[in-house]
Parts: C-alpha cells; sequence; structure tokens
C-alpha cells in the first residue's frame, strides 16, 4: 500500500503524508502518519546509511526544544531498500542497541518502495535528510530537505509552535 500511494502522491504543503508501514523498534507494526494522529509530528526520513547523521542531529535538537511537550511528536524513518534489506535482522540489532529503549517507539524502519519514495519526497541527495512537520490531522505543514542547519530548524520551530498555539 506504501508503495500505490507513493506512487500517487507527491510531498506538497497542505497534503496527506503518505502511509508509510513498517516496524517500531519495539517490534510493533504500525502505520504512520496515522502513529501520530492527534499531535504535531515531525517526520524525518533517510535514504541511506549517511542520512541518518541528518536525521538524529534533527532528532538531538527538537528533543532540545520539544521532547517534553506531549502535544508533539517526531519519527526517524529510515526507508531501505534494495540489498539492504537481505539484512533486515543485523540492521534492526544494531539500530535497537544504538536507540535508548524510551525512543523504540519513535524509529519506524521501512523495508522496500525506497525508489517510489525518494520520488515522493522529491528527495535529491542521499546523504540529507527529509524533514515533514505535520499538524495533528497529518497534513504537511513546513518541508525540507537537508544537513542541520540553524536557520532551516528556527523556520520549522516557528511553525511548530504555531501549530501548537503559543
Amino acid at each position: 500500500m506504501a508503495l500505490l500511494l507513493a506512487t500517487l502522491w507527491m510531498l506538497d504543503i497542505g497534503k496527506s503524508m503518505p502511509e508509510l508501514k513498517g516496524e517500531f523498534l519495539s517490534g510493533k507494526k504500525a502505520v504512520l502518519p496515522d502513529a501520530a494522529k492527534g499531535k504535531v509530528a515531525m517526520f524525518l526520513v533517510g535514504f541511506s546509511y549517511e542520512s541518518r547523521f541528518a536525521v538524529e542531529a534533527w532528532a538531538a535538537r527538537y528533543k532540545k526544544d520539544f521532547g517534553s511537550n506531549p502535544k508533539i511528536t517526531f519519527f526517524e524513518v529510515p526507508v531501505i531498500g534494495g540489498l539492504g534489506m537481505l539484512g533486515k535482522p543485523f540492521i534492526d540489532r544494531g539500530m535497537r542497541n544504538g536507540t535508548p529503549k524510551e525512543f523504540h517507539e519513535n524509529v519506524l524502519t521501512v523495508y522496500g518502495g525506497s525508489g517510489e519514495l525518494r520520488k515522493a519526497f522529491r528527495a535529491k541527495n542521499d546523504k540529507h535528510a527529509v524533514i515533514v512537520l505535520c499538524d495533528p490531522q497529518g497534513l504537511a505543514q513546513w518541508t525540507w530537505e537537508g544537513m542541520m542547519d540553524e536557520t532551516k530548524y528556527l523556520e520549522m520551530k516557528t511553525v511548530a509552535e504555531r501549530l501548537l498555539g503559543k
């Protein structure tokens, strides 16, 4: 289903996030953006091992500013395709070991469909993160692709605070 939706969907402000099916590091199956329903949510999507640096930097900054606010959440979404799919048990174990347990349900790994999802998210550089901030209904309100950038982060933070009613 995620592959079909990605084929029809392109990332635009005001549009719904595509349905991303995967498994949290806890082992629980989940679907995004459904798992964030009712909350402002930042999705940090990565398409390569190298993109993890950008994803982790954005997540760390988010946790510092919003980590204690129950009205907002975040999800790191590694999208793994090609031969990487063969290493699922090793990849999952490595991510589980490298992520504090309290954040295991903030990491949703999607196996397969990476080519279509790259197109849908308009990802241009696999070393970057694709960041999407959604309102509580799952509609994209801010997007960007890149490494952690203070100016872009503050731009996203302003939109998040507006969505939170601050």
